[in-house]
């Protein structure tokens, strides 16, 4: 009797796991991304698309994506979004800025302005999007265009977390200073139903060469528009 109890429940484990892994219960996909050093990086986009299949039709952003301009700084510095996806570019400084792109995933320009723009700017390709001020030029911001609805962007101890559904995926990794490519840093993973799955990232890194800001207060005139 007991026999055929415990035969019982291991079968009804096996049917709720089976159903949860049907359904597309998230698992937690942890993954750490540092440098050659070891030392953890932010502002790396982590991001999983399925194996041997399509990710999810995009679905409209519950909530407006801002790439906005705070104290002649782009912010956030790196802003990964999805195919499709809008992005409004408020100034919240009270002077004007010139945002442009010459990048092939999108090319833009929104001359001095003040506020925010009625329209957003779509972005439709996926790539890495630069962007830059004609005023101010050592301000730089990346908008990463993905075709997948899971990525993150790791914080300053180089973690980010991802919940995709369980299932067999190629994660990768990317950086505005990345040596080579992100399909280089592509790795498979698979991620299990209820389970943390943990990855850790090592990439290289090219040397910063953003200009340095001028000393504060120096050359305000020149700059305020």
């Amino acid at each position: 009797m007991r026999r055929g109890r415990h035969r019982l429940f291991v079968l009804c484990v096996s049917l709720v796991a089976l159903t949860a892994a049907r359904a597309g219960v998230a698992g937690l996909l942890q993954v750490l991304v540092v440098d050659d050093a070891g030392k953890p990086v932010a502002n790396a986009v982590v991001y999983a698309g399925p194996r041997g299949g399509k990710a999810p039709a995009p679905t409209p952003p519950t909530e407006r994506l801002v790439m906005d301009q705070r104290d002649k700084e782009f912010v956030p510095y790196v802003l990964p979004v999805r195919v499709g996806t809008p992005v409004y570019f408020p100034n919240s400084d009270n002077i004007r800025h010139h945002v442009y792109s010459f990048s092939m995933a999108k090319t833009f320009e929104l001359p001095l302005y003040q506020g925010t723009p009625a329209a957003p700017v779509m972005f439709d390709k996926p790539g890495a999007v630069a962007l830059g001020c004609n005023i101010h030029d050592w301000m730089v911001g990346y908008i990463y265009v993905v075709d997948t609805p899971w990525f993150a962007t790791t914080g300053d101890d180089g973690n980010a977390r991802l919940t995709p559904p369980a299932g067999e995926y190629e994660l990768r990794a990317w950086h505005p200073r990345l040596k080579g490519s992100a399909d280089a840093t592509r790795r498979p993973v698979a991620v299990g139903v209820n389970n943390d799955t943990h990855v850790e990232f090592r990439i290289a890194l090219n040397p910063d060469r953003r200009k340095p800001r001028p000393a504060s207060h120096e050359h305000d005139d020149h700059y305020n528009y």
